[in-house]
């Protein structure tokens, strides 16, 4: 990273002019460029100002810095024995912001910088406003916004999962430069109390500071000795930022309004009980797994939708729209960017194959947060049975430990004590002096997976486990280190897994079962499902491919399956082999008649036959058909443009049911007749749904290689397991469903009000995804119904 390299006699004045520097040493040129700052001695170059930090800090370090070729050092006290110029200041921690801030050039200047503070809830206001940002920067053709997190760290450069909620001043400040020159323009970033009171966000200016809510944590003889101490230390956020939002809803509201209406700055109030707020929430309520609840500000009124559970989201999703309304961020950004928002490892939910276990994993790790996981879980669980996993960290918020205690002991009725981020102390020793606080049965077991497992496989009434602390983190501190481990929801998905197939209850051992299950695919007897199976599917990867199985099972149970197939790699496929040059115009290939009998070879003469003889291969009569035969499909030209690319018209379905009726499977290639007689090629996705629709099918199943519809397109965990057509319609209303989706939605949609039954979209890389489907088992994607 580039930086403009200034004199070291700047870095001496700046130290001078803040009253931290003792002395400057004798004979230093105060004309020598500084080429780096760093309190790493393994990064030392020439020209380096080194910075004497940590508890642990050793000469030997200064040594090795001084042979790499360190210009001088920065320290409360000079090291005689290393032959190296001392610059000595009364402050260590004052020190370092302020160097780190004039080397990386004041990169927070550049950018709008939004600092959240709080006891609870920093992590997801943070992540709200990621998605906020993102929306609105994406409408402008900008690059994401940047994060600071506990949870993970993006600065357009670097990607990581973080280890400290609000880094060190030189990562930090590193991270704002890297922002700064990839253009991100925004960095959302979580403020500790610890950071703030040891002045790691010195010098950095913050757009927007966000105070959510004040309880006990972090209290230790080497933390903060009391509460006022993190009180306070919380409150000092406010002096450096532009615009102030404060919740009038936590405890102390009258100070931390005070200490953010101190010098003039705006301030911005977010409210569910006091209408006078800036920001005043009203009618929250669920409805199936979102969350309404109705906003009004200054310049909108409007309702709401969190599509991620918690009911005490709310107020986080308030923060973030409080911040917005300082910054002028548009009201739609804010409404879908909230839509679409997820935290990784916050409230993410799982459940066994009949419910009988219902997993959260969750970051909750103090009083505060633990009391509100509680209150939330008790309200939407109401009478289960309620199992706690967690730990605390070694030699750190002490006071952690009593507090879980007796919060978790309040509230559960078992309790697995266990890891969490131990660190230099014993993991049993901890769990122990909580069990103390612990008013209900428990158990300890240090090994964090083996705990969770025990969790889940002890459930036989229903039962909500609450897998606390850790999130999607990857790591665990033992000792000094972090070692590598599986994150908790790794675990979860494992043990559920295994509780399945312990209590008969895989999806898996069904269909390897299925002549037990028959009676039950005979339920289905008659019925008429259309499929969309891709043509990619067929060839070398059709060894994996489970879907003919399922077919040849469905009709075995007498269910009346049509195939109606794809095929764009083997079309290009066979165009470069023919050397045919090929181009795409919004989303379709230009089909000349060269391109057109190219993809009506590879359509109907490879991927159609070989559908129909794989089915014979599974003792299934098949015939394959393409939309041309006996004016099946007929299609006018979609755009003269895109050439012989065909608008479905017309399908008619007398060769469909007579080939139904005498007993055969239809596999049916998407190319239509036109109007001059002529082919048309037609997506595949039209010709199905058409063919359904004709048909008046019961279902019409689409096989794809996603999860089904993702309210965030990057984001797997956004997937939408069920909706009717009112939410499909509204989601893509709020633009949550776009790009490639949004046509196939549409299609499903129509289909649906055309008279077809069901439109499932499954994930076809799921084995026996179709037949699982068929049986009511939970795979991977989206069911459709009117």
């Amino acid at each position: 990273m580039a930086q403009s390299v200034r004199p070291l006699g700047d870095y001496l004045d700046l130290l001078e002019q803040r009253g931290l520097l003792v002395s400057r040493p004798a004979g230093l040129d105060l004309t020598a460029p500084v080429a780096l700052v760093s309190y790493d001695s393994r990064q030392v170059e020439p020209g380096t100002l080194f910075v004497c930090k940590g508890a642990h800090f050793k000469a030997e370090f200064l040594q090795m810095a001084r042979d790499k070729g360190a210009m001088a050092y920065v320290s409360l006290e000079p090291y005689p024995q290393v032959d190296l110029p001392c610059i000595r200041v009364t402050d260590m921690r004052e020190s370092i912001a302020p160097l780190a801030d004039l080397y990386y050039g004041h990169p927070s200047g550049d950018l709008k910088v939004i600092g959240i503070t709080g006891t609870k809830g920093k992590s997801s206001t943070a992540y709200y406003l990621k998605y906020i940002l993102d929306e609105y920067l994406a409408g402008e053709g900008r690059p994401a916004s940047g994060i600071i997190s506990s949870i993970d760290t993006y600065d357009g450069t670097e990607q990581f999962e973080s280890h400290l909620t609000t880094p060190e001043p030189l990562e930090l400040q590193r991270h704002f430069a890297a922002a700064r020159d990839n253009g991100l323009g925004y960095v959302t970033m979580e403020v500790s109390s610890q950071a703030l009171k040891y002045h790691r966000t010195l010098c950095t200016d913050f757009a927007a500071a966000c105070f959510l809510n004040i309880g006990t944590d972090h209290i230790s003889p080497i933390e903060h000795p009391d509460f006022e101490d993190y009180f306070s230390s919380k409150l000092k956020i406010f002096a450096q930022a532009r615009i102030a939002c404060v919740n009038l809803d936590c405890d102390h509201a009258q100070r931390v309004l005070q200490a953010a209406q101190e010098g003039g700055r705006p301030v911005i109030t977010f409210s569910q009980k006091n209408e006078e707020a800036d920001v005043y929430a009203s009618q929250v309520r669920k409805r199936g797994n979102d969350i309404l609840f109705r906003v009004r500000t200054r310049r909108f009124q409007r309702e709401f939708r969190l599509t991620m559970p918690g009911l005490f989201n709310v107020e986080n999703a308030l923060a973030a729209i409080a911040v917005c309304q300082g910054l002028n961020i548009p009201e739609q950004a804010v409404y879908v960017g909230l839509m679409k928002a997820r935290v990784p490892g916050r409230m993410e939910v799982y459940s066994n194959a009949d419910d009988t276990v219902t997993a959260i994993v969750d970051y909750a790790h103090n009083r505060m947060s633990f009391e509100t996981l509680f209150r939330s879980v008790q309200a939407e669980y109401p009478g289960r049975r309620i199992v706690t996993v967690f730990g605390c960290p070694g030699k750190k918020a002490l006071d952690r430990r009593k507090d879980l205690g007796e919060v978790a002991g309040a509230n559960s009725d078992f309790i697995l004590l266990t890891e969490e981020d131990s660190g230099e102390e014993d993991t049993v020793s901890i769990c122990r002096e909580i069990a103390q606080y612990v008013a209900c049965d428990y158990s300890i077991e240090p090994n964090r997976g083996e705990a969770i497992r025990r969790a889940i496989l002890s459930c036989q009434t229903p039962s909500v486990l609450l897998i606390t602390g850790k999130g999607a983190e990857t790591r665990q501190k033992r000792g000094s280190e972090y070692i590598d481990t599986p994150s908790d929801v790794d675990y979860v998905h494992t043990y559920l897994r295994e509780y399945d197939v312990s209590h008969g209850l895989d999806g898996m051992e069904k269909v390897r079962s299925l002549l037990s299950l028959l009676p039950i695919l005979n339920r289905a007897e008659g019925q008429t499902v259309v499929v969309k199976y891709g043509g990619s599917a067929i060839g070398a990867e059709s060894v994996h491919d489970t879907t003919l199985q399922d077919v040849a099972a469905l009709r075995m149970a007498g269910v009346r399956v049509v195939l109606v197939h794809g095929g764009g790699k083997h079309i290009t496929a066979l165009l470069k082999q023919l050397n045919v040059p090929t181009r795409f115009e919004n989303g379709y290939r230009y089909t000349d008649q060269t391109v057109l009998d190219t993809a009506e070879l590879a359509l109907s003469a490879q991927v159609n036959k070989s559908i129909v003889q794989e089915l014979a291969r599974r003792k299934v009569s098949a015939v394959g058909v393409s939309g041309k035969d006996g004016g099946l499909i007929t299609a006018t030209v979609k755009d003269p443009a895109l050439g012989r690319v065909g608008e479905i018209t017309h399908v008619d379905t007398k060769l469909i049911t007579t080939l139904l009726d005498a007993g055969f499977l239809p596999v049916i290639s998407p190319i239509a007749l036109g109007e001059d007689g002529g082919g048309l090629n037609c997506n595949a996705d039209d010709a199905a749904r058409a063919v359904a629709e004709a048909l008046g099918a019961q279902k019409l199943v689409f096989l794809t290689d996603v999860g089904g519809i993702l309210i965030d397109s990057h984001n797997t965990k956004t997937a939408v397991p069920h909706m009717d057509v009112k939410r499909a319609l509204e989601l893509m209303d709020a633009g949550l469903i776009a790009g490639g989706m949004a046509p196939k939605v549409r299609g499903c949609v129509h289909a649906i009000q055309s008279g077809v039954g069901q439109v499932s979209i499954l994930d076809g890389r799921v084995e026996h995804a179709l037949l699982l489907d068929t049986l009511g088992q939970r795979v991977e994607g989206t069911v459709i119904t009117g």
